[in-house]
C-alpha cells in the first residue's frame, strides 16, 4: 500500500477510510483536483469583477443578514470576521481522531471543485492533517443545519493563525503553530469562509467513527452471545438456515450464519440438552441483532452518501455560470441516521445484558454469581447491575435528537436538524454498548471454566485463549472494576478483518 492516499473525486469508501486511519497514510492533491479547485476559484474571482449584484455569502452578511451588501474592499474581513464570531463551541474537547476525519471530510469535499476556495487553503488543511495538527474542537454549539458552523469554525480558527490546537499532545496558539513551522496564516478570500464553516463535517465525521465501531461491536455481540450460548448449554436449533430462510431479513440471516460459523465442531452445541428451549436473548439472538445489523446498513448507506457530497453554500456551477443558494447543509439525513443508530446499538446493549443475568441466575448447572464458593464469595453479582445501569443510561439516550427544532437567526434559519445533538450522543451509547460487550465476555468467560473438561468450538476456544491472556479466571472476590477495564482494552485492541464486518 502506498504511504500517499491523493485526494480526488473518486468515491469514498468506509474500507478505504478504516485502512486511512490505521495506516497513518499522508494526504496530497491530485492534479485534477488542483485543476477543479483553481477553475473554481478563478471562475468566483471573474464573476465578482464583473457583476456587483449581491451574491449570498461572498459579498453580503449571513443569515438574516442576508440582505446587507459589503464592500468589495471588505470580502476578506467578511470571512475572517465569520470565522472567528461562529467559534462559540463549548462542552468537552471532540476527540482527536474524530478531529482528524473532520479535516479529512472537508478536505475531501472541498476537492470537487464546487466551493470557490483557493488551492493553499486546501494546502494549509492537509499540511494539518499530515502533521498531526488537530484544532481543538468542541461538542456543543452547532444546529446541524446551516451545517456544523460553530465546530468548524474551530477547526478553521487555525489557518487564520487564531483558536487552539494539538500538536505532539502539546496544546498551542493557532499563531504558535504557524510559527513552528514557518507559515503565513492564510488570507481568505471571498466565500472562503462560508466554503469552511458551511457543511457537515462534524456530524459526518462522529457518522464515520461510529459505524466502524458499530460494525465492529456488532460482530462482536454475535462473539460473545456465542460464547454466552455455549457457557449456558444453549441450543443451535434457532440458528438453522431453514428458520431463516422463510423469514429472510438480512441482516437476521447474516447472524444465524454467523453464529452456526462459530460454533462449527464444538462439543457443547451438540451435547445432548435436556430442556427443549432457550430463553429469547439466546434464541432470538438473529433477530434481535440482525434488525440492529440491517439498521447500521441504512446509517452507513447515509452517511456514505455524505461523505461523498459537497454540503456546504452556496454551491458554484462553472459549466452553467451559475452560483446558487441551497440547503446541502442541513443535517436532517444524518440526524435521522444517528438516532436510528443510537436506538439500533441501544438494543445489543439490552439483549446483552439479559444473557449476563441468565448466566449469574444458578441455572442449567452453574454456580449462582458463577463463583465456587457462593455466599462466602459475591462472585458475578454486580457487574450485572452495573450492565443494567448502563442498558438504562442507553434508553435515555436513544430518546430521538432529530424531533426537535429551535428557530435560529432571527427566524432566518427557522428549522434545524440537531443532529450534532444526535451525534454526540450516539456516541455515548456506542460506547456504552463496548462496556455491556465486556461485561458479557467477562461473565461467559467465567461460565465456560465450569463446562470444562467439554469444549466449544476450534474458534471460540482460540478466542478465549487470547482472552484469558489479559483477564483470568476468577476463584475468589476481586475489584471487578478493573477486570471490566481490562475487558473493554481488550475488545478495543481487537483487530478484525473489515470484510469480516462489512
Amino acid at each position: 500500500m502506498s504511504n500517499i492516499h491523493f485526494i480526488d473525486n473518486k468515491p469514498i469508501t468506509f474500507e478505504l477510510l478504516n485502512n486511512l486511519i490505521f495506516s497513518n497514510q499522508k494526504l496530497e492533491l491530485s492534479k485534477k483536483a488542483i485543476e477543479r479547485i483553481e477553475n473554481c476559484r478563478n471562475y468566483l474571482d471573474d464573476k465578482i469583477k464583473k457583476d456587483s449584484a449581491p451574491i449570498y455569502g461572498i459579498n453580503t452578511g449571513f443569515g438574516s443578514l442576508c440582505n446587507v451588501k459589503i464592500n468589495s474592499e471588505n470580502l476578506q474581513l467578511l470571512q475572517e470576521n465569520l470565522v472567528m464570531s461562529h467559534a462559540c463551541g463549548t462542552g468537552t474537547e471532540v476527540p482527536k481522531e474524530i478531529v482528524k476525519l473532520m479535516l479529512f471530510l472537508k478536505i475531501q469535499s472541498l476537492n470537487y471543485g464546487f466551493s470557490g476556495v483557493q488551492v493553499q487553503t486546501v494546502q494549509r488543511l492537509i499540511d494539518f492533517y499530515n502533521n498531526d495538527i488537530i484544532p481543538v474542537v468542541y461538542t456543543q454549539g452547532s444546529l446541524g443545519a446551516s451545517g456544523d458552523l460553530a465546530p468548524l469554525a474551530h477547526l478553521a480558527l487555525p489557518l487564520i493563525g487564531k483558536g487552539e490546537v494539538y500538536y505532539k499532545d502539546e496544546k498551542l496558539t493557532g499563531a504558535k503553530v504557524l510559527q513552528i513551522f514557518n507559515w503565513k496564516s492564510i488570507q481568505l478570500k471571498s466565500k472562503e469562509g462560508l466554503a469552511l464553516l458551511n457543511g457537515t463535517q462534524f456530524m459526518s465525521a462522529y457518522g464515520v467513527s461510529l459505524i466502524l465501531k458499530s460494525y465492529k461491536l456488532s460482530y462482536l455481540a454475535d462473539l460473545i452471545g456465542a460464547l454466552s450460548l455455549e457457557a449456558f448449554d444453549g441450543r443451535n436449533s434457532p440458528f438453522n438456515e431453514l428458520i431463516h430462510q422463510i423469514r429472510p431479513h438480512s441482516g437476521q440471516i447474516k447472524t444465524a450464519k454467523r453464529i452456526q460459523e462459530f460454533l462449527e465442531n464444538s462439543e457443547l452445541i451438540n451435547a445432548t440438552k435436556e430442556h427443549v428451549q432457550d430463553p429469547y436473548s439466546f434464541r432470538c439472538m438473529p433477530q434481535v441483532h440482525g434488525a440492529s445489523k440491517d439498521a447500521l446498513e441504512y446509517c452507513k448507506q447515509t452517511f456514505l452518501t455524505e461523505i461523498n457530497s459537497v454540503t456546504d453554500n452556496p454551491n458554484i456551477f462553472i459549466e452553467t455560470d451559475e452560483i446558487i443558494s441551497g440547503g446541502n447543509f442541513h443535517g436532517q439525513p444524518l440526524a435521522l441516521a444517528f438516532d436510528f443508530l443510537s436506538i439500533a446499538m441501544a438494543e445489543l446493549g439490552n439483549i446483552s445484558e439479559r444473557r449476563t443475568f441468565q448466566l449469574v441466575s444458578g441455572l442449567r448447572g452453574l454456580p449462582p454469581f458463577l463463583v465456587k464458593n457462593p455466599g462466602l464469595n459475591s462472585g458475578f453479582m454486580i457487574p450485572q447491575y452495573t450492565a443494567a445501569s448502563i442498558v438504562s443510561q442507553n434508553k435515555q439516550l436513544a430518546t430521538p435528537a432529530s424531533i426537535d427544532s429551535i428557530v435560529s437567526s432571527n427566524g432566518q434559519e427557522d428549522h434545524v436538524s440537531m443532529g450534532a445533538n444526535g451525534a454526540t450522543k450516539a456516541k455515548k451509547v456506542v460506547d456504552n454498548i463496548e462496556t455491556i460487550l465486556a461485561i458479557e465476555l467477562l461473565n461467559a468467560s467465567q461460565a465456560l471454566h465450569f463446562r470444562n473438561p467439554v469444549k466449544s468450538s476450534p474458534f471460540l476456544e482460540s478466542f478465549l485463549q487470547s482472552y484469558r491472556t489479559e483477564v483470568a479466571f476468577i476463584e475468589n472476590d476481586i475489584v471487578l472494576s478493573s477486570e471490566i477495564k481490562k475487558t473493554v482494552i481488550f475488545i478495543k485492541n481487537l483487530e478484525i478483518d473489515t470484510e469480516e464486518l462489512f
